[in-house]
């Protein structure tokens, strides 16, 4: 139960690739839940999962001596969910441009992200680096596509 929970329905356990495989199915399900559910109740699914992963990734790390093993993806996912839901994002297109800005930040892992991920230990380290890539990848996410939709309405406006 617990590798089918770090590795998120093993998506983690993709070749090469788990995290941007993690994100992606996390997308997908973010999508899905958000036909049925509102993006607040996302929200407060992203905060809970994030709190059951810190708990569930100390005691793996404990038991297994590794730090932030790249099968575990329930923190991209988390990530991607709090990306998804700053942006406020229900479409697909939105979603999408979730995921590119929020991979971008994950793989470069720039400022203050990156210094969470060198110096934070245990599941809050692992979990962490990943919300404040979400945090930043929704606020930028949610900047653009105001921005496309500004053009949009000008370009609009012309005809």
């Amino acid at each position: 139960m617990q590798k089918l929970f770090l590795t998120f329905l093993y998506s983690g356990l993709f070749p090469k690739i788990p995290g941007t495989a993690g994100t992606i199915f996390g997308a997908l399900i973010a999508w899905l839940l958000l036909n049925i559910l509102n993006i607040e109740s996302l929200f407060l699914i992203t905060v809970l999962t994030s709190v059951i992963a810190i708990g569930i990734i100390n005691r793996y790390e404990q038991s297994s001596g590794i730090h932030d093993n790249q099968q575990i993806v329930i923190d991209e996912v988390v990530g991607i969910w709090l990306a998804i839901c700053v942006s406020f994002s229900t479409g697909v297109l939105q979603i999408l441009l979730c995921v590119i800005f929020f991979r971008i930040f994950d793989i470069k892992k720039p400022s203050i992200i990156g210094r969470i991920d060198k110096n934070v230990k245990g599941g809050f380290g692992v979990v962490g680096d990943d919300l404040v890539a979400g945090l930043f990848a929704g606020i930028i996410s949610a900047g653009i596509w105001q921005l496309i939709s500004k053009i949009e309405i000008i370009q609009n406006l012309n005809y």
